[in-house]
């Protein structure tokens, strides 16, 4: 019963995830109340982890071999990330947009490709 739950539960979201795919509206990602009382270094550890499946998909290799870039992108964006956009992301789980805007530049800096 949980499985055929957990499918149903899938499957709806999947086409709520469609049918908002052809609307123009920017979809916003739902607040993630397990960031509200991460460290910048916990935070950190949650970029890399991110980076790391996100870069090794779009690079077609494994997670170790981006290990060194992702690494470097975690570490130089949160270390750029001020005190509000820090916040930011503990009130939402995301990055913010000028936090956002650290991130894209650390992806260039650390020789990573832009999933955008």
């Amino acid at each position: 019963m949980r499985l055929t739950a957990l499918t149903l539960f899938g499957l709806l979201a999947a086409t709520q995830a469609l049918a908002g795919a052809s609307s123009t509206a920017v979809r916003i990602p739902a607040n993630d109340p397990t960031a509200a009382n991460l460290s910048p270094y916990e935070i950190s550890l949650r970029a890399f982890d991110a980076c790391q499946v996100t870069q090794s998909r779009l690079l077609n290799t494994t997670r170790e071999q981006v290990h060194t870039p992702c690494s470097c992108y975690a570490k130089r964006t949160v270390a750029r990330m001020d005190k509000e956009e820090i916040a930011a992301f503990r009130r939402t789980g995301y990055f913010s947009d000028s936090a956002r805007a650290k991130a894209v530049e650390a992806l260039n800096y650390c020789k990573l490709k832009s999933p955008f």
